[in-house]
């Protein structure tokens, strides 16, 4: 069963990270937070946008980056993420064809397929 997902209050995250509300509501607009809303229209905020709202505090507190090079950092993030999901399905659908068919004749080969990698097979 899955755990059922917990939302905090703008004035708990605020009080939580050190941050004024109002930074809160400019970082949404700016589009770096995305809460979720209740059906009064109540920001809350989950795990994963708090989690989000450390990475921005780390960038802006502690590294000195501007709010653009926030927003260019989270959307690389969010790319490489998106990346990954798919490296890791080309994987599997390798993974799995290869499996089907015992022995792929060499001249058929794209890739090498190994733990973790996808390799581009050397031309013979």
């Amino acid at each position: 069963m899955a755990a059922r997902q917990r939302y905090r209050m703008i004035s708990w995250v605020a009080e939580r990270y050190g941050v004024h509300p109002q930074t809160l509501r400019l970082w949404e607009r700016e589009g770096l937070l995305r809460p979720h809303r209740s059906k009064g229209n109540t920001r809350l905020y989950d795990e994963e946008t708090c989690e989000r709202l450390e990475t921005i505090l780390t960038l802006t507190r502690d590294l000195g980056v501007n709010l653009a090079g926030v927003e260019i950092i989270l959307n690389l993030r969010e790319q490489v993420k998106r990346l990954q999901k798919e490296v890791d399905v080309l994987t599997e659908v390798l993974k799995q064809k290869l499996e089907e068919e015992e022995s792929v004749p060499r001249y058929h080969a794209i890739v090498s397929v190994r733990p973790g990698t996808i390799q581009p097979v050397d031309g013979e």
